[in-house]
């Protein structure tokens, strides 16, 4: 048998999947490359539907805050969105092309929020162009994006269930934690986490703080949030603590921003 051909390095000859392979081994902190950017994702069903008259307000907030903050609005799709998988569940869409479309729309949503924010610098960005961020911050520019990661039609499969498990709350975390960002927000059209829907029960129970651990304890029939969110806190680096509020109601994202608990914190532990 021929001799395999191996380039040196401290992972030679490794499969990569060896339980406790990177124990011996010292690990270095990983780059934050945009360690004081908040990341504000603005929901689409709760948010951008309502239109002019929660949007006009809203993005006249963001962009004074963007004055003394830096920031990365990151957009949700909306009713849009459950209107194209409802048709494309129905024609037998695999879960991959559910994602494809679902991206789509969040993608609209980003151009129509920039257009929004144009005043204040608001400028719509891709994916692909995360990596800029260090410098299109010092450019004074406030960058939006849209929130569906690009799995596509790599997106994972969904098990019992055929919509995408990675949309746009998972996306903005994801973008978070890959920036190493100073705090991920996810803004909604609710007050915070619940035991239960509060549209449709209004003694539902406001969850203030509570750690991921807790809350799939809790196996809540109904969230505000992506579970998927709350699977990958657990495991994050550098994003620790997820803060859900209501960007209907003036001045919660400022105080999210400086810290304050302005609806739910979720904590990693």
């Amino acid at each position: 048998m021929a001799k395999r051909l191996e380039l040196k390095s401290r992972l030679q000859g490794e499969t990569l999947v060896r339980k406790g392979m990177l124990k011996a081994r010292k690990l270095h902190e990983q780059i934050r490359i945009a360690p004081d950017i908040n990341i504000l994702k603005i929901g689409g069903h709760g948010v951008i539907d309502y239109g002019r008259e929660v949007m006009h307000p809203l993005c006249a907030e963001i962009g004074a805050l963007s004055r003394d903050h830096k920031m990365l609005i990151v957009t949700g799709g909306g009713g849009r969105v459950r209107h194209i998988m409802d048709i494309g569940i129905d024609l037998g869409m695999p879960t991959g092309v559910l994602a494809e479309l679902a991206a789509k729309i969040s993608e609209q949503n980003a151009i129509m929020v920039s257009i929004l924010l144009s005043e204040y610098a608001g400028t719509r960005i891709h994916t692909g162009d995360l990596l800029e961020l260090p410098m299109l911050l010092k450019l004074g520019i406030l960058p939006v994006t849209h929130g569906t990661p690009p799995y596509g039609l790599y997106e994972y499969p969904a098990g019992k269930e055929m919509i995408p498990p990675h949309r746009t709350d998972t996306g903005a975390f994801l973008i978070a934690e890959v920036l190493g960002a100073k705090s991920c927000i996810i803004g909604k059209n609710v007050d915070g986490l619940y035991t239960e829907d509060p549209l449709k029960n209004p003694d539902a129970e406001l969850i203030r703080d509570i750690t991921a651990k807790e809350l799939i304890k809790m196996d809540l029939t109904d969230m505000v949030l992506e579970p998927k969110v709350i699977e990958l806190l657990q495991d994050a680096v550098n994003i620790r603590e997820v803060r859900i509020t209501n960007c209907h109601k003036r001045g919660n994202i400022e105080k999210a921003i400086n810290g304050k608990n302005a609806g739910t914190i979720i904590r990693a532990e």
